[in-house]
């Protein structure tokens, strides 16, 4: 992105693509509601504003995923794996620009509860926290001895604790990260950030991805890739917050869809990337007891997403080669 140009669309800003034609190919629809926003179950109309559109903020990606809101400087940060950079959305301007490049191929996104950026990167095996200064610090790349696969999805706990999944799509190709053996098994960790110390929470999960807390932090949710079809688990936190326990299927999947990565606002609902086709492709919304309440249909596959803006109620979803956003009546939990 040596030049770069702004594309003035409805008010918003979007980078054009390296994609001939691709941000001129969707539309935001003319009419309110919008009809890409489809109430499922009568309890989600509430979380629809009726006023609000789908919007493309930015296309150009290769892959687009990890989003990650600063509200003290009014940006949306997000991984583009294939093209080994992280990019930068401004909300102020709707200026795209590149945040980090090279980016070792990061994945998840995070912030901690000092507001630093935490960063699973797949090409380094590793998890890094970008200081204020802009030092990198390794918080993980190793258990037991042992390499991590290619870290992929990160949030953080109220006591400061890190927790991550650790996947192997990283170790499978050159186009997300390196080809390479794995030497452990998928698990999912905690990092500990008073002793340093990496514990194992989670190690009965076939290739786990996604995860988020419940608003009480009562429990965790993750999302199984390594099964068919694909779940979304949920655990209960014990033990003084630090183990999980009481693990059960709280989602399956239908045929064909592929839940990546997902939020949770502060009334307990799992907004979810999903994939892969028509009718699949966007978020989906269900309750705390896993019930589908309602979708946002977007024109291409949603990897993850995240809240932000002023008042947390803005979700901005990952489109495999584009950034969109939407206001919805509702806020997402701390850290979300």
């Amino acid at each position: 992105m040596n030049r770069r140009q702004f594309l003035t669309t409805g008010g918003a800003f979007a980078v054009l693509s390296t994609v001939p034609g691709a941000v001129a190919e969707w539309q935001p629809s003319q009419r309110y509601p919008d009809p890409l926003i489809k109430i499922i179950d009568p309890s989600f109309a509430r979380y629809r504003v009726n006023l609000a559109k789908v919007e493309k903020i930015a296309s150009g990606m290769r892959w687009a995923e990890g989003p990650v809101w600063f509200g003290d400087g009014r940006y949306l940060l997000w991984s583009d794996i294939p093209n080994n950079r992280i990019m930068k959305w401004e909300e102020e301007t709707g200026a795209v620009s590149m945040f980090r490049k090279p980016s070792n191929n990061s994945n998840g996104n995070t912030r901690d509860f000092q507001g630093r950026l935490l960063t699973c990167e797949h090409g380094s095996r590793r998890v890094t926290r970008t200081e204020y200064d802009g030092a990198i610090t390794v918080i993980a790349d190793r258990f037991d001895g042992k390499p991590l696969n290619s870290p992929n999805d990160i949030v953080c706990k109220s006591d400061g604790s890190i927790w991550f999944t650790d996947p192997p799509f990283g170790l499978l190709g050159y186009y997300e990260g390196h080809i390479a053996r794995a030497e452990l098994p998928t698990n999912v960790y905690r990092w500990d950030s008073k002793t340093g110390k990496l514990s194992l929470v989670a190690g009965d999960v076939n290739r786990p991805n996604g995860l988020a807390f419940s608003p009480d932090e009562s429990k965790l949710y993750i999302i199984e890739a390594g099964t068919s079809p694909r779940l979304i688990r949920a655990y209960d936190v014990v033990d003084s917050d630090t183990r999980l326990s009481n693990h059960r299927t709280l989602i399956t999947a239908e045929p064909g869809g592929t839940p990546d990565g997902m939020r949770v606002d502060v009334d307990g609902n799992l907004w979810v990337g999903w994939g892969m086709g028509e009718g699949l492709d966007g978020v989906a919304i269900f309750n705390a007891e896993g019930k589908l309440i309602g979708r946002i249909d977007l024109p291409e596959r949603c990897a993850n997403l995240c809240f932000g803006g002023l008042h947390r109620n803005r979700i901005f979803m990952c489109g495999s080669t584009s950034m969109y956003s939407l206001f919805v009546n509702t806020q997402g939990t701390v850290g979300g």
